[in-house]
């Protein structure tokens, strides 16, 4: 009998042992039907959480209420000849008060967006929203209006600068990361009149140039809709800190949709330095026309790549005629940069300040040779 018990009892006790380290070890193996109901709550919890951390992981909402506060609705009023009385419209009677002239010119209303950039009132936007403008009204995100007073633009970027008297003002953020293609970035503005509105996409390319759009581009390309009153507004990434001034798009038609530009928030940061010290942006000049040299022509001088710029004409007592550049002179490389275009070349001398040292490197006469100029001011344009 004392065999028999034995016999049965050990089997028992290891048969208890495993069971109870397999559950100690893989606790999934328990029946949730045999744990404690706080237990089952618990992991609802922990599961409905890493639900919600994931679908945030998704969403853009902090990063757009981390900018709305800075973004600007921009309204403007430009007269027109017209024997017609003022618009009647109250947000421009209220900050621009003519009721009592007899006759007015006929208005001609406009909208686009706005960036405060200060917690004093400066508000970054693109010259073509305000251009010809008799009166300017921006609106924030907290319903609360003022009269803007332009203190400058530069129509060769096409940026402009508003101050407005207002208090408790949001600058928004720069980023502080390069923006590369591929990056998420959100374009915040009043497209259309709609109101404040968020379109999202990504960086398709930069350093954008050549389109025809501006005297200078180096434009961060998009696929967010940018459409009719965008203009002006950011374009932040996907923290909430600015890229880029949304600009433009290259064609209305349907064959160039997705297809919008924004003036990097470094270029856009220095023209408003430049015209809150200076009154305008402030740019290296040489004094030089130049056109670029055609493929072939390049190829028979020995240029590798095939580029370069040949001078055709030099300003009196400019930069460039004081450092002895002549026309025909073919302009290989500025600074040490490389081969270069004519896109490359104005950017690299707008870049520079009245003052600062250039070195060409010319071919002239088949000779490769050094001339040193001394960058000037380039003229205002009127």
């Amino acid at each position: 009998m004392h065999r028999v018990l034995n016999y049965i009892a050990w089997p028992a006790f290891f048969g208890l042992l495993i069971a109870m380290i397999a559950f100690n070890f893989f606790p999934e193996m328990i029946d949730n039907s045999f744990q404690s109901p706080k237990k089952i709550l618990d992991k609802r919890i922990i599961k409905d959480e890493k639900v919600e951390l994931q679908s945030r992981q998704f969403s853009y909402s902090l990063a757009v209420k981390k900018a709305s506060p800075s973004v600007v609705n921009i309204y403007t009023q430009k007269k027109l000849p017209s024997g017609n009385r003022l618009s009647t419209d109250p947000l421009f009677k209220k900050f621009y008060n003519q009721k009592n002239s007899p006759r007015q010119n006929r208005m001609k209303s406009s909208l686009g967006s706005g960036v405060v950039m200060t917690e004093n009132g400066y508000v970054l936007t693109n010259h073509h929203v305000i251009d010809g403008a008799d009166a300017i009204v921006l609106q924030l995100q907290d319903g609360r209006e003022a009269a803007a007073k332009l203190i400058g633009t530069d129509p060769e970027i096409d940026l402009a600068v508003l101050k407005i008297n207002l208090q408790n003002l949001v600058p928004i953020e720069l980023a502080t990361k390069k923006a590369v293609a591929g990056d998420v970035v959100l374009a915040i503005g009043n497209p259309f009149g709609v109101g404040q509105s968020v379109s999202q996409g990504i960086i398709s390319a930069t350093q954008r140039k050549g389109l025809g759009l501006n005297t200078f581009e180096n434009f961060i390309q998009t696929d967010a809709a940018i459409n009719p009153g965008n203009s002006g507004g950011p374009l932040v990434d996907a923290k909430g800190d600015l890229v880029g001034i949304n600009s433009a798009i290259l064609d209305r038609s349907s064959y160039a949709m997705g297809i919008s530009f924004a003036i990097p928030s470094k270029t856009a940061l220095k023209v408003l330095t430049d015209i809150i010290s200076h009154g305008r942006a402030i740019r290296g000049w040489l004094g030089v026309e130049a056109n670029q040299l055609k493929p072939f022509a390049a190829k028979k001088l020995g240029l590798e790549p095939p580029l370069g710029l040949v001078v055709t004409n030099i300003y009196n007592d400019s930069p460039a005629f004081f450092s002895g550049l002549l026309p025909g002179d073919v302009i290989v490389s500025i600074n040490n940069s490389g081969m270069i275009d004519n896109d490359k070349a104005m950017n690299i001398i707008a870049d520079l300040s009245p003052g600062d040292l250039v070195k060409l490197d010319v071919l002239r006469n088949g000779k490769r040779k050094i001339i040193e100029a001394e960058a000037g001011t380039r003229p205002e344009i009127n």
